[in-house]
């Protein structure tokens, strides 16, 4: 019960660095969903653990009708804030165990940077009962890499140095594509696509703090964590930039 408390309130103090700073999604997705997914203007689109909506807002451009379900009070309400300009945009306080969505009332199901908050088991029973006959899920991660450059695995190490809890909630334990499978009943497609970003340092320190699992202002060893990004930062810029690089892992299919 605490941990499943803990993940619907840990980004309460990240919200605004979460909005500016987490990376979006790449367009391709929509051209995916749309030739795999049956996706089209019409489909009505349940996005689970919808936070400020960054993927909520990829399937309002695309003409939808959105239920973004979140259980954080915080990042629920940014959503809404960012999200007000459409009107095809519902904000739905539950979780992906219990999404208060009526029965067989979505034709996609998508859940962006998110599965591996949920206990899989009861969210399967709850996304097969608000899905349509036929109807599919997605489950995206931007994926982080680690080890592609300098920069990425220095950074990489400081997370490890530094993080509370890095090493239990890091989604990366999902990726190996078995936790997903199972998901789904044993067969489920993937797609992977680039994503970058490119941070100055006060857009790398905002990513940083964005990330649950790093120490707060007046918490053991966020000064020093700061300290350290600074000199990776000063090491590792170019014309005062550093770059992420992320492969965004689209898996889906239905629910069998």
């Amino acid at each position: 019960m605490r941990r499943a408390l803990d993940s619907t309130t840990r980004f309460s103090n990240r919200v605004d660095n979460y909005i500016r700073y987490r990376p979006g999604y790449p367009t391709e997705i929509i051209g995916l969903l749309r030739r795999d997914c049956a996706l089209t203007t019409d489909s009505i689109v349940a996005d689970i653990g919808s936070g400020t909506g960054k993927l909520t807002e990829f399937f309002l451009e695309n003409g939808n009708q959105v239920f973004g379900v979140e259980p954080n009070k915080e990042m629920r309400e940014a959503g809404e804030r960012q999200l007000e300009k459409f009107p095809l945009f519902t904000s739905i306080d539950g979780t992906a165990e219990v999404t208060t969505l009526p029965a067989r009332s979505a034709d996609l199901i998508v859940v962006g940077q998110a599965f591996h908050w949920f206990d899989q088991e009861a969210c399967r029973i709850e996304f097969s009962r608000i899905l349509k006959p036929g109807g599919r899920v997605a489950i995206i991660w931007n994926d982080r890499l680690a080890d592609t450059t300098p920069f990425l695995a220095a950074y990489e190490q400081l997370l490890r140095e530094f993080s509370t809890d890095y090493e239990q909630v890091n989604h990366r334990r999902f990726n190996d594509g078995n936790a997903v499978r199972k998901f789904f009943g044993g067969q489920s497609h993937l797609k992977d696509f680039p994503n970058s970003q490119h941070f100055d340092f006060d857009g790398l320190k905002g990513r940083l703090l964005s990330s649950s699992y790093t120490p707060e202002a007046g918490q053991p060893g966020h000064d020093e964590m700061l300290d350290a990004l600074k000199r990776i930062f000063q090491t590792h810029q170019k014309d005062g930039q550093v770059i992420f690089e992320y492969e965004t892992h689209v898996y889906y299919g239905q629910l069998i």
